[in-house]
């Protein structure tokens, strides 16, 4: 039964990640194969709400041929944005004030007008807290779950995270050979936020020494220590990886702008700021590589591209059965559906009891406590 659904739509928002478009092309040819329409949506919800951008009018048609060939790309051909919460969108007063206003309403009247039968929202905890509001005003809602940084709560892994961590670790690999050259100390800063998955992961694979994730506020001197032991033993050099969202004990979190309406806050320098102290601490040369955006691009691993596949097909299978409010994830061995209600405003963060944490101190990395 299909519930009666003929047309649905497809958006991707917050940051991009590698494997947006393996999702679109399953969702597309699995709603094909059932008859219906799909339709993209430009950047988010901006397409509806700012038709006048785009020359298409903000929404366009998939068809098999518009998504043939992208499974391997990275980027989405959708395009997206982690401005502008429809929510809680800024909108210019006439006084020159700026007032936060809910949208909703307008996304929920385009749909009944052009006939829209449900909605596929991809993205991370924002994306997907706006997808349960819409999904609580009426809206049949799918949510897919993306992130590089892989802190969404009920899923045991979201697409996007394999890759970054995967092009981190290879980072690593070619920074262990110049640091022994020149015996310096390389202090790597990765993406994450406010979790250490990306971090750790790529840490330990990537022979990291020590790792500093937000989960366990760090003391420098320990890490200072371990630079002060390695060179003891005649291992002259070290990999420090710095999670963006790590910070000291009794210190504070580094931030490159404050968060204002309509887009939170934006993290990173603790990369800088950990090199410096380390620096003089240690009398050693340290040097900063920040791979920041580098981890969001690219085409996606193997497993990011299976993983968005299953993600794009299990999201029309569950609109073919007539769920909302739901969102897929990934389990063993299936794809599971989870409330939307269970994901949104959560973050899953590394647990002080992880194994792949314990076996990072199994192997004598410092994690600055």
């Amino acid at each position: 039964m299909s519930y009666h659904i003929r047309r649905i739509a497809i958006c991707t928002g917050g940051g991009d990640a590698p494997g947006l478009n393996a999702v679109i092309r399953a969702a597309v040819i699995a709603a094909a194969n059932r008859g219906w329409e799909c339709y993209g949506i430009h950047d988010g919800f901006n397409g509806i709400l700012f038709p006048e951008r785009y020359p298409d009018g903000g929404v366009f048609r998939l068809t098999r041929e518009k998504v043939r060939g992208i499974g391997h790309l990275g980027g989405t051909i959708l395009g997206t944005t982690n401005k502008g919460n429809p929510l809680h969108f800024p909108m210019k007063m006439q006084d020159g004030t700026t007032r936060d206003m809910d949208l909703s309403g307008e996304i929920l009247e385009y749909f009944a007008r052009k006939e829209l039968d449900a909605l596929i929202s991809i993205g991370g905890d924002g994306s997907l807290t706006i997808a349960n509001a819409l999904h609580q005003r009426g809206l049949r809602v799918v949510g897919v779950p993306k992130t590089i940084d892989n802190d969404l709560d009920k899923t045991y892994t979201t697409f996007g995270f394999d890759s970054a961590v995967a092009f981190a670790t290879e980072c690593l690999d070619r920074l262990h050979s110049t640091a022994e050259s020149h015996q310096r100390v390389m202090v790597v800063e990765v993406m994450g936020r406010y979790a250490g998955w990306i971090a750790l992961h790529a840490g330990i694979s990537g022979g990291a020494h020590a790792i500093l994730i937000p989960e366990i506020p760090f003391d420098i001197d320990k890490i200072a220590n371990k630079i002060h032991a390695r060179d003891g033993e005649g291992r002259m050099y070290s990999l420090v990886v710095v999670a963006e969202g790590a910070e000291p004990i009794h210190g504070h979190r580094e931030i490159l702008a404050p968060a204002e309406i309509g887009h939170a806050e934006r993290l990173g320098g603790v990369g800088e700021r950990v090199a410096k102290v380390l620096g003089d601490r240690t009398g050693k040369d340290v040097r900063v590589v920040v791979l920041g955006h580098l981890l969001r691009g690219g085409s996606p691993t193997s497993f990011d591209r299976l993983a968005a596949m299953r993600f794009g097909s299990a999201a029309v299978r569950a609109l073919d059965e007539g769920q909302s409010g739901i969102m897929v994830a990934l389990g063993f061995p299936n794809v599971n559906y989870v409330a939307l209600a269970e994901v949104a405003g959560r973050m899953k963060a590394v647990p002080p009891d992880s194994d792949t944490l314990q076996t990072g101190r199994d192997l004598g990395i410092c994690f600055g406590d």
